[in-house]
């Protein structure tokens, strides 16, 4: 296939590879998935019309590539057009020699799947790359003009998603990432998901303004509720009952802007034929409930990290399951999202024992809980579909096989979907024998899209070759109930190598070969093939891309921890002649190594070896002649120097702990001062990229408010959520400071 770019001709030999990849799978429909099929049938059904559609989608490609918005015909089609699935088809336009008409026809289920067969012939014919403006934003240099876009193969090509669904999000990416989004940051979110193939998306927004009408229904004040949300930047926990009050309270305009970006939200989703996945009450109560209802089952919770166990803030309320009153707000609560959005996907997510551990572990009673907790989504819709995480079956050794079956089958087969969180290190699917025949989203989520990303801190860290081959092996695997894949990362815009490879993950249905595609992969983000950076890139997949060890991965390197480390909690334990500094006076020094008993320090993470990854920065630097325009070459530069620094800075720390250890006060005050200098490389080096300031988090959270007291209240809430958490008292310092760190 002649193509006016011969830099990109390798994509499209590996294209085809690809191609007859998944094009040779032979499909079968897997026992999740004939149990969810009578949703699926009524969600086609309700899907917006075609003409709709087709017009979204036509939307995010002005918006994408306004140069081209006459060069793609888009088209809707029936699932018998693609063998009874959903699929995008990608062929040459019947009037491409024409002057002026369209050169590529992509025809789709959807306008998502429509917007993923753009995405595709972008990347793998005209070698582009999308990704969040923070991670260095789209690289579109290589599409060809308009009037000259590369031809498809005479057959086109056709390719099927492997399971139905495509998960998105977490439930405190509301708070780490989206707190102070407005309808702008939000459409541009809602088209990179669309591109990436995404139609099951968590839409949590403005949530609090129906939980305000529901509740006054119940005979509760404002003031009632001023106690019991949080505020803007602590809404996640507020809702997940870990705190109350802390940040608030809300003012009446918050609620008011929120509900009505959230109508945005939901429409755009359902235009472009998504279904947004909607919140479902999970018991959490203001305390005015319990003296309303008197009667009423509510227990007040333990504490949550507050400081001094503060009760203006800490032990919230839990309304039993089993109370009567569960099931009237339950359905109360469905409805009012109903009477407010005007329809829903008939998907609702419900975490009731997410970390609120049962009292009793006697499964009649555990499936009792589970029964009432569905009855509660179901009386208000009685197509309700409930989707819970499966993070308490791995944390939580409370749930033995007794005990998991008795939840999972307290409600119909087909009516409870489950969230397969730590599928990609440590799969549930594989020890409950697929969830004991309940359907579940294999999720790429905490050891490199949760932990990697814990609290919403910057690291580098992935398992390419686990994404690349776990949900293949899972969806192929022998009465499988898998029914999607998905993304649950606590806050987003970093890493974009692991978010690019798990989207294609759900239209892949053969182990890619990551090598070659980490090859492509670097070639399309910075627009050419450059062999030093493609050397670079392979040392980074088999290093910060390698996790192996089995470690939860959160950014624990000293140099973005609070400064409160006892230097007890670090031993000396062998003489050692290795890593001499300048700085050290004395001929013989000793290896400073962390004890494992050191509560009070949380350790660095290295799962890689540092020498490597310096080659790798090497070999970034110098392609810096040849890539010097690219944005993404920035980003990623930026972000690899930071990681490089971020372990140097480490041991700068334990040579300053040996030295103090030692008594040795010149070589403390010079290794001090080398590591304040290295915090002042390393500012210097973060405000070189937009992704790494902390001005325009500050100031989205600022352009909300609509005068002085707001704007104060609402940089408070930034700040705080990212530092501290809650104020340090000399007695008793946070649990929580750097929870949130970035």
């Amino acid at each position: 296939m002649a193509s006016p770019f011969p830099a990109i001709s390798p994509f499209l030999l590996t294209f085809f590879f690809f191609i007859f990849c998944i094009c040779s799978v032979t499909q079968s429909s897997t026992i999740g998935v004939d149990s969810i099929s009578r949703l699926i049938e009524i969600q086609d059904r309700e899907r917006a019309p075609p003409s709709v559609q087709v017009s979204a989608a036509r939307g995010v490609l002005r918006r994408l590539l306004p140069s081209h918005s006459s060069s793609f015909e888009f088209r809707i089609v029936s699932k018998e057009r693609c063998g009874g699935e959903s699929c995008f088809m990608i062929s040459n336009h019947p009037s491409f020699s024409t002057h002026g008409s369209p050169e590529i026809l992509i025809s789709g289920v959807t306008g998502v799947e429509i917007l993923a067969g753009l995405h595709w012939y972008l990347k793998y014919w005209c070698g582009s790359h999308i990704s969040w403006d923070k991670t260095g934003g789209k690289q579109l240099f290589s599409v060809p003009k308009a009037g000259f876009l590369p031809r498809v193969q005479d057959a086109g090509v056709s390719i099927q998603r492997p399971v139905p669904w495509n998960y998105y999000q977490n439930a405190v990416t509301s708070s780490y990432s989206f707190a102070w989004w407005d309808w702008e940051r939000w459409e541009k979110e809602i088209d990179w998901m669309a591109l990436q193939g995404i139609n099951l998306p968590l839409a949590f927004t403005g949530q609090e303004s129906i939980w305000q009408k529901v509740f006054q229904n119940f005979n509760m004040s404002s003031s009632d509720l001023n106690d019991f949300f949080g505020g803007p930047a602590f809404l996640a926990w507020s809702r997940m009952g870990n705190l109350h009050g802390w940040g608030g309270p809300l003012p009446q305009n918050w609620f008011d802007q929120q509900l009505i970006l959230q109508k945005k939200i939901l429409t755009r989703m359902f235009e472009l034929g998504m279904t947004p996945v909607l919140p479902a009450f999970s018991g959490n109560v203001p305390a005015a409930l319990k003296y309303i209802f008197p009667s009423a089952k509510i227990t007040r919770l333990g504490n949550w990290f507050t400081v001094q166990e503060d009760p203006r803030w800490c032990c919230t309320y839990l309304l039993d399951a089993n109370d009567p009153l569960f099931i009237e707000i339950g359905k109360a609560f469905i409805e009012q999202q109903l009477k407010e959005y005007g329809r829903t996907g008939h998907i609702y997510n419900c975490d009731t024992f997410d970390e609120n551990t049962p009292p009793v572990d006697d499964p009649e009673y555990i499936t009792s809980l589970g029964a009432a907790t569905f009855r509660g989504m179901q009386s208000g819709d009685s197509d309700a579909v409930w989707l819970m995480q499966g993070w308490l079956f791995s944390y939580d050794p409370f749930w033995r096989p007794p005990q998991m079956k008795a939840l999972l089958h307290s409600v119909p087969v087909g009516r409870l979907v489950v969230l397969d969180l730590f599928a990609e290190a440590k799969p549930i699917w594989i020890t409950s024998e697929q969830f004991y025949g309940v359907p579940y989203i294999w999720k790429v989520t905490f050891l490199f899209l949760f932990f990697y990303d814990m609290y919403n801190t910057f690291e580098m860290y992935g398992i390419l070759d686990a994404i690349a081959s776990g949900p293949v092996e899972a969806h192929t695997s022998v009465n499988s109930t898998m029914v999607g894949v998905g993304m649950s990362m606590e806050g987003i815009e970093q890493n974009p190598v692991v978010y690019d490879l798990m989207s294609e993950m759900a239209f892949r249905h053969n182990t890619i070969d990551v090598k070659a595609w980490i090859d492509l992969y670097s070639t399309r983000r910075y627009e050419r093939s450059v062999p030093s950076i493609e050397d670079a890139w392979n040392i980074l997949y088999h290093t910060v891309y390698n996790c192996t060890d089995g470690s939860y991965d959160k950014n624990r390197d000293v140099i973005v921890a609070f400064p409160d480390v006892d230097p007890y909690f670090i031993s000396i334990p062998q003489l050692s002649m290795r890593g001499r500094h300048q700085c050290d006076r004395q001929p013989d020094s000793r290896r400073a190594l962390l004890k494992e008993t050191a509560d009070s320090f949380d350790q660095p993470h290295l799962w890689y070896s540092t020498s490597e990854v310096i080659r790798a920065l090497e070999l970034f630097i110098s392609s810096g002649d040849e890539l010097s325009g690219s944005n993404t070459y920035s980003y990623d530069l930026v972000d690899l120097t930071r990681q490089a620094l971020a372990k140097y800075a480490n041991q700068l720390f334990l040579k300053v702990i040996e030295a103090y250890q030692l008594h040795d006060v010149h070589a403390v005050a010079c290794h001090s001062q080398k590591f304040l200098d290295l915090v002042n490389d390393m500012d210097t080096l973060l405000a070189c990229h937009e992704g790494f300031l902390l001005g325009p988090w500050l100031e989205s959270a600022k352009q909300l408010a609509l005068n002085k007291e707001q704007e104060k209240q609402f940089e408070w809430n930034a700040r705080t959520q990212i530092t501290m958490w809650f104020d340090n008292t000399e007695e008793d310092a946070s649990l929580l400071r750097d929870y949130g760190r970035k």
